[in-house]
């Protein structure tokens, strides 16, 4: 089942850069806030795992205001890194941003579909995405493209939402997820939609062994997973050979 942020005939794709060009201005408050700022730590494990590699040039995808691409230049200053996401808005804030904390000579944020990216093949030596790839309209297509960017030996670093596997905390997370999420961040962001989209699409995502299977169909090797914070969420790595 394709879910979509809003009952229309429109594209999940379309309606998915809609969604995030109006939240925006809510968007990094409501992810630290509806977090605990766990978010941040989340990042920076994935990013950890990035460097353990010493990448000369990253691809960050669905970098939406920039947060992980931030961190990626912090750790690893000599890398050559771009930011790309579908929302021109997002967009906007990640190079304001950029320009606030003097990174905008190490960093270059660009529009681009995810499932149709501009890059040349065997471009990037990594390529991260937090919490995006759930958003893609194809997720087949969008992890093709990733293995086609990527350099010989280059790895990905999925940062992604999970359903818990213990009883007791995916009980309180689903409940945390489908009433008090959308509550708060309708009332902040203004469109509740999109906060009850994002509980649906981390209900619908095919994650765990499913989404690793993908990834191996897809050509990746030595996939792995690791658990975050009782498998709320989790880091998928592998390579291209």
């Amino acid at each position: 089942m394709t879910v979509k942020p809003y009952e229309k005939n429109e594209s999940k794709k379309k309606q998915v850069k809609t969604m995030f060009d109006r939240i925006v201005f809510r968007y990094d408050l409501l992810n630290h806030v509806l977090s605990f700022g766990i978010d941040k730590r989340w990042r920076k494990k994935t990013v950890s795992l990035v460097d353990r590699n010493n990448p000369a040039s990253i691809l960050d995808l669905a970098t939406g205001t920039g947060d992980m691409a931030f961190m990626l230049s912090r750790k690893i200053p000599g890398a050559i890194i771009h930011g790309a996401d579908l929302s021109p808005e997002m967009l906007a804030i990640a190079k304001e941003k950029a320009l606030k904390k003097d990174l905008d000579s190490h960093l270059t944020f660009e529009e681009a579909d995810g499932e149709n990216l501009p890059y040349e093949d065997n471009t990037f030596d990594a390529v991260t995405i937090a919490f995006g790839i759930r958003n893609f309209e194809d997720i087949p297509k969008g992890l093709e493209q990733i293995y086609r960017v990527l350099r010989s030996g280059g790895r990905y670093y999925i940062l992604e939402f999970s359903m818990p596997g213990n009883t007791i905390i995916n009980k309180l997370y689903t409940f945390y997820f489908r009433k008090f999420l959308p509550y708060i961040g309708g009332l902040v962001s203004g469109d509740r939609k999109a906060y009850r989209y994002l509980q649906e699409s981390v209900e619908n995502f095919p994650y765990g062994e499913r989404f690793v299977r993908i990834l191996s169909d897809t050509g990746f090797k030595e996939n792995k997973m690791i658990n975050l914070t009782f498998g709320l969420v989790k880091i998928y790595t592998g390579i291209k050979k």
